[in-house]
């Protein structure tokens, strides 16, 4: 058939004789780059496509496959659901992830959630099994008019305190999300930020915290982040209309370079001790400070070496000499809070990445989604002891909540192991470390083994062996035992010599934080990753909020 028109050539007129309800459909069935460069093929179908509100729509679906709240984002973002689906494509690394640090070993682990047109990256508590699972905020990515994931704020610990920073950069396959201090109009911040002393990059963010804080209409504070239902929907579009202000009226947290000269220097006068009154007290407090800059010299060469070791392709953290802060500073006339989420090469030893103890860094875990052949990958939640835990149940003692990475791995022979890795810890002071194995399951063993109770229905068998010794151990040892698979749906394992028991069921951590009670944070530099060693619960000193030690 001849061709009637240029129109014909690049196969526009077919596409725009669609009806909208059939162009939905089909983008229903592409995937996001795809759609975006059917928009660009031509002027004339960028316009319409622009236009097709359901086609984006059904783009929108793709990327959070449960949207209960979809129309009210769309609405928030002015009607655009291309706005929205510009959103979700950019923050697409974040949706859905889990982050973790290694310290505290009790329990560090950050999940990325949908909020309001914007992701809420919150942490579970280190708790006792309750009906609702305590959390706070870490921080808050908002979308722009443009539906550009450009507006953040850090949490911290005062109700309504939020802390303005910039979205720097977000690689699609990021596993590590950095906070830095960024330098106005200095592509080059993220690679200057690195090189300064780790005191100095800690003073500084705690400097930029203290100049950039804002806080929320009084009548907001106590403003819900997720929404639980329909109701909330007006409160959260009005919270997030006052943070879009409050950004913009703080320059997204961007602050001169002088006024934070300035409170460094306040600072430094604050923490410097009271001067001698005489020639002997001089020397000794010469020499005191000496032994004391020697041992933090000392300390800070020896978590050098640890991560370099832990990550020896990490190159771009290696470097022997650092940048003195003010030369950092004078690089622009303003510096502010960023996040930046990076793909670096990390070892990890059963799904636990090496960290590394002087960056504040949230690592991204690798979750395994489930399918045919490895049923149980994902996240797990359990207790210690038979029966298993309800958090209905209001018994005394309560029993502490457990967190568990499940996944696959082989072993030298190529047969499948399942590996619980633990994430999250319960009890008031730490018992295993993170990253640690609870249980290691051959899945290609069936076993006969019985299960040490009656009147329990037993699906399938496998032997295995789970952890034996308390902290101290960073690879603890193991003694046998044998994963028993419920017909309820829940896991147990069982310790053959001891006959302890840790029954474990699947979790949907955002259903979880929807239901659950919100605690504060701590401050906000620590609250996105605490660097300080620590064995027991420093997130919250709530009743109820952690176990006896057991």
């Amino acid at each position: 058939m001849a061709s009637s028109g240029a129109g014909d050539l690049d196969g526009a007129a077919l596409i725009l004789s669609l009806p909208e309800d059939v162009l939905a459909l089909i983008s229903a069935h592409l995937r996001p780059r795809d759609f975006l460069a059917l928009s660009a093929a031509s002027r004339r179908l960028r316009d319409a496509l622009s236009a097709a509100d359901k086609a984006w729509l059904a783009q929108c679906r793709r990327l959070l496959p449960s949207p209960p709240h979809l129309l009210a984002w769309r609405a928030a973002a002015g009607g655009s659901a291309l706005a929205v689906c510009r959103f979700l494509h950019s923050a697409a690394p974040l949706l859905g992830a889990l982050w973790a640090h290694q310290n505290p070993e009790l329990g560090n682990l950050v999940a990325a959630v949908p909020g309001f047109l914007s992701i809420v990256a919150a942490r579970a508590i280190p708790q006792e099994l309750s009906p609702r699972l305590r959390w706070a905020p870490v921080f808050e990515l908002l979308a722009d008019a443009q539906g550009r994931p450009a507006v953040l704020f850090l949490h911290g610990h005062q109700p309504g305190e939020l802390f303005p920073a910039r979205l720097s950069s977000l690689q699609p396959h990021a596993n590590v999300l950095f906070l830095e201090a960024q330098i106005a109009a200095a592509a080059s911040s993220h690679q200057l930020f690195p090189r300064l002393a780790f005191s100095d990059r800690r003073r500084l963010l705690d400097s930029l915290v203290a100049a950039c804080r804002v806080t929320l209409p009084p009548d907001l504070v106590g403003a819900p982040l997720l929404a639980r239902s329909d109701e909330d929907l007006p409160v959260l579009a009005a919270r997030r209309e006052a943070m879009l202000r409050l950004h913009r009226e703080a320059a997204g947290g961007m602050v001169r370079a002088l006024e934070i000269e300035g409170l460094l220097l306040e600072a430094k006068k604050k923490a410097a001790p009271p001067s001698p009154t005489n020639g002997g007290e001089r020397i000794l407090l010469r020499r005191s400070l000496s032994a004391v800059a020697g041992y933090v010299r000392n300390g800070l060469r020896q978590m050098m070496t640890r991560s370099v070791s832990a990550n020896s392709r990490t190159q771009q953290y290696v470097d022997t000499k650092h940048l003195p802060l003010s030369d950092f500073l004078h690089a622009g006339e303003s510096v502010g809070l960023s996040l930046r989420g990076a793909r670096m090469r990390l070892s990890t030893y059963r799904a636990w990445p090496s960290m590394h103890d002087n960056r504040f860094a949230l690592y991204k875990l690798t979750v395994q989604t489930p399918v045919p052949g490895r049923e149980y990958a994902g996240l797990w939640g359990g207790t210690f002891g038979w029966p298993p835990g309800r958090p209905e149940d209001e018994c005394r003692p309560r029993k502490a909540l457990f967190f568990l990475l499940l996944s696959y791995e082989e072993d030298s022979e190529g047969k499948p192991l399942l590996i619980a890795t633990k994430v999250l810890e319960g009890t008031h002071y730490v018992v295993h470390p993170n990253g640690s194995s609870m249980f290691v399951a051959r899945m290609g063993e069936p076993s006969t083994e019985a299960f040490p109770w009656q009147n329990v229905d037993v699906e399938r068998v496998f032997p295995g062996d789970g952890i034996a010794n308390g902290y101290g151990f960073r690879y603890p040892g193991s003694k046998p035992g044998s994963l028993f698979v419920l017909q309820d749906g829940q896991l147990a394992f069982v310790w053959k010599e001891t006959g302890a028991v840790l029954t474990l069921q699947r979790l949907n951590l955002e259903e979880l934080m929807k239901k659950g009670e919100r605690v504060p944070a701590l401050q906000p530099v620590p609250n996105f990753a605490y660097l300080t060693k620590s064995y027991s619960n420093v997130f919250t000193g709530f009743p109820g909020s952690s176990a006896s030690p057991r």
